[in-house]
């Protein structure tokens, strides 16, 4: 067995723990980005709105933490990917976008829309910010499942070579 062909039987073998690792890395990014950007930078909203600003700030923290506990999570499981010499990044960064887009697809419609934590910006039309939202966070998914199944089938060539 040469070692390309190690390589490849590495990546097939641990297809679901690259998978894993870049939806929990992807998962933890947008969460840190959203709590960066639209909690801290922009102000546009807390975690959790419907309380007290101390309680809001106090929400945003314990968020902050959980980002940074599923990105370094997902990091873990790239390092040890990486030691086994099984990193397939395309289907990593497929499980990255997907992990991103769920999240924020997540965001958009159950923690602003069904449960009513907290809008993405409190303005009088906020139509237009739920759509780009949203949308994105959709096309992001698209992208990620795209990047995804390009990895799913082994490539038939390379099998019968194989075996």
């Amino acid at each position: 067995m040469d070692s390309q062909q190690s390589l490849d039987e590495n990546r097939y073998t641990y297809a679901n723990r690259n998978l894993w690792s870049g939806i929990l890395f992807g998962l933890g990014l947008i969460a840190f980005f959203d709590e960066v950007v639209f909690h801290q930078l922009l102000a546009w909203h807390h975690f959790y709105d419907r309380s007290t600003t101390q309680i809001g700030l106090f929400s945003d923290g314990l968020f902050h933490a959980f980002s940074w506990f599923a990105t370094i999570g997902g990091l873990f499981m790239f390092a040890d990917l990486k030691r086994r010499q099984a990193v397939w990044m395309k289907r990593w960064f497929g499980g990255v976008l997907l992990g991103a887009g769920v999240f924020q697809l997540y965001d958009g419609l159950i923690q602003h829309k069904v449960m009513r934590i907290h809008q993405i910006r409190y303005v009088e039309n906020v139509f237009i910010y739920d759509v780009i939202w949203n949308v994105s966070a959709v096309l992001i998914i698209l992208i990620g499942v795209i990047l995804i199944l390009k990895t799913r089938q082994r490539d038939e060539k390379k099998v019968i070579a194989y075996e």
